[in-house]
């Protein structure tokens, strides 16, 4: 007997921040929608990425606070015990809360979540793993990426960015391969909590889409952390056994020994599998889904979002450009679209790392000489009171007559929070003149954007 075919206005393959985002939209202008997620709702974000992080982050931010406390006469250890499981306990358990209002708000909302993987059968009809059919008028993809894995002798005896949110107590010594954010990040937080890390980096420097100056200022932080950097590194293998892990380089160089090898070399859409190339949909050749300004796959009525993109692949763009699209296809908005520039972004070091714009380097290709620069370096008064040497890195970079700002990059406590208003005002035209005619609020680090000359 045939599985029966069921009818909706939009089906949704993937349950990440960029297909709720959709479905919940689609929803609210009206369309009767289902979605198809066979893990944990919330996707890549909520289980092993920014939701997860920043709980970890947090409790390494806490550990650095309990030492400068120490330092300033508090009656604390300056190197407290943690109880790693009780941590993770306290993280997962938020988590959960994230899983439970997703499912009451897709109740709510009348949305179909159906657990599982689904595939194009053909234009509008998705398939799912038990042969139940749907069909819609409407598709969205949003099967986001995974880690990828380089082709290595024994590269099987390393964990990815995602196992790293699996460990449940003390990690020891780890290594860590990739110069960007995921590593960037996941140094600071595991350094911070009492664990010993190195970074290998491919590249020359850490962050390569980031300021130099402020990656570079980021590089000395973190020396004097006592994070291990090592650039210019390729990875030929990994050897050993677990808790005794040893990198190998093309030379024939061996370093070790670690408890634990993460690879943070890069993502992969989520694109094989599903049925994309049947349906005509065009891929590039890193297997992204490509979309024109207004997500739309070269099928017009299967649209794509998030990670499966490949186009600034951060948890908010993904939830912007899916209400957009929704607007556009569902709720009489036919201009609806994600402007892609001025997105602000933060690497959530120690300290964070937030940009928006251009970099120097960039402004400088586009315009020439017509950039002009302002920076300011200091010491947080919270460092200064214990007389430690962690700078910050605050820079404009303006552009012509009017000194207009195209890009914000800061480095130091509290820039993760600050950069958002400051954002806002570059998107609606912000000039430094306008920054001078703003009262700083003193003594904070954030007045240093306004008083840069």
């Amino acid at each position: 007997m045939s599985q029966p075919v069921l009818d909706f206005d939009l089906v949704v393959l993937g349950g990440g921040s960029g297909g709720l985002a959709g479905a919940f939209r689609a929803a609210e202008h009206g369309a009767r929608v289902a979605l198809l997620e066979p893990g944990e709702l919330g996707g890549t974000c909520v289980n092993v990425g920014c939701v997860p992080k920043k709980a970890m982050w947090l409790a390494a931010e806490l550990a650095g606070g309990i030492a400068l406390a120490s330092q300033l006469g508090f009656d604390v250890p300056a190197s407290p015990d943690l109880d790693w499981p009780a941590l993770i306990a306290s993280r997962q358990r938020y988590i959960h809360g994230i899983h439970a209002s997703y499912r009451r708000r897709l109740d709510d909302a009348g949305i179909v979540l159906l657990p599982s993987r689904g595939r194009l059968h053909d234009a509008h009809t998705v398939e799912c793993e038990n042969g139940t059919q749907l069909r819609a008028a409407q598709l969205l993809i949003a099967t986001g990426s995974r880690p990828r894995r380089p082709d290595i002798p024994g590269v099987q005896l390393a964990g990815v960015s995602d196992d790293f949110f699996a460990i449940h107590q003390p990690p020891g010594r780890v290594a860590l391969v990739g110069g960007g954010y995921i590593s960037v990040e996941l140094a600071g937080v595991l350094q911070a909590l009492g664990c010993r890390v190195d970074i290998y980096a491919r590249s020359q420097r850490l962050l390569g889409h980031s300021d130099t100056e402020l990656a570079e200022r980021l590089q000395e932080n973190y020396r004097q952390q006592g994070i291990g950097l090592r650039f210019g590194y390729s990875l030929a293998a990994i050897e050993g056994a677990p808790d005794a892990l040893r990198l190998r380089d093309a030379d024939g160089g061996v370093s070790g020994d670690y408890a634990h090898v993460i690879l943070a070399t890069g993502r992969s859409a989520n694109t094989d599998g599903i049925g994309l190339e049947a349906a005509g949909v065009e891929l590039d050749a890193h297997g992204n889904i490509v979309v024109d300004a207004g997500q739309r796959s070269s099928v017009a009525h299967i649209a794509a979002v998030g990670d499966v993109t490949g186009r600034a692949t951060f948890t908010p763009v993904a939830i912007a450009a899916a209400r957009r699209t929704m607007d556009r296809v569902f709720g009489g908005n036919p201009d609806a679209r994600l402007d892609y520039d001025g997105i602000p972004t933060v690497v959530f070091s120690h300290p964070p790392l937030a940009a928006v714009g251009l970099t120097e380097a960039q402004a400088r290709e586009q315009y020439g000489d017509a950039v002009q620069v302002y920076r300011s370096v200091f010491r947080p008064m919270r460092q200064a009171l214990v007389d430690r040497p962690q700078h910050s890195l605050f820079k404009l970079v303006c552009v012509g007559e009017e000194r207009r700002v195209v890009g914000i990059h800061l480095l130091g406590e509290g820039a993760d929070e600050i950069l958002q208003g400051f954002a806002v005002a570059m998107k609606k035209g912000l000039t430094l003149a306008d920054l001078h005619d703003t009262i700083a609020i003193h003594p904070t680090s954030a007045e240093e954007v306004v008083l840069m000359r």
